[in-house]
């Protein structure tokens, strides 16, 4: 692979602030990661995250719940070491819109309502982290530097 490609995707232009961006944001993608994937935290796991999936249109369910809770635990962990930020950082904040606009959208802006404020929340620091980069703190910021 190009080198200058690795070291686009791996550079960083943030200092510890990320760090105090990507360890909690990281934490609650894990979270409900873990939700969708394996039932944990009061999740329904694959099986139910599919079938529910499949009764809001988005199918095939079981591929839906699997993209998601993959792409959010996978993610998060991503974000918490510090490892391929920007990436991970881009398909989280897809994760993100693709949740607003399914689910939440239609409910408003209050979480009291199932409405949208929290993914939006997620998808700015998501957005935030994609074009900072990982921050000094980081396994990115380790290997760019080699």
């Amino acid at each position: 692979m190009n080198n200058a490609l690795i070291n686009k995707l791996l550079d960083t232009n943030a200092g510890w602030g990320a760090l105090a961006l990507r360890i909690p944001v990281g934490i609650i993608f894990v979270a409900h990661g873990a939700q969708k994937l394996f039932g944990w935290f009061g999740g329904y796991g694959l099986e139910g995250t599919g079938q529910w999936m499949d009764s809001i249109g988005l199918s095939p369910g079981y591929l839906m719940a699997l993209l998601a809770g993959g792409t959010e635990f996978f993610g998060g962990l991503a974000l918490i070491i510090g490892l391929l930020v920007r990436p991970a950082s881009a398909a989280l904040a897809f994760a993100m819109v693709i949740a607003i606009f399914s689910v939440h959208i239609q409910n408003g802006l209050f979480m009291s309502n199932n409405g949208y404020e929290f993914g939006l929340a997620l998808l700015a620091a998501s957005v935030s982290l994609m074009f900072s980069g990982a921050g000094r703190a980081s396994v990115d910021r380790l290997v760019a530097a080699r």
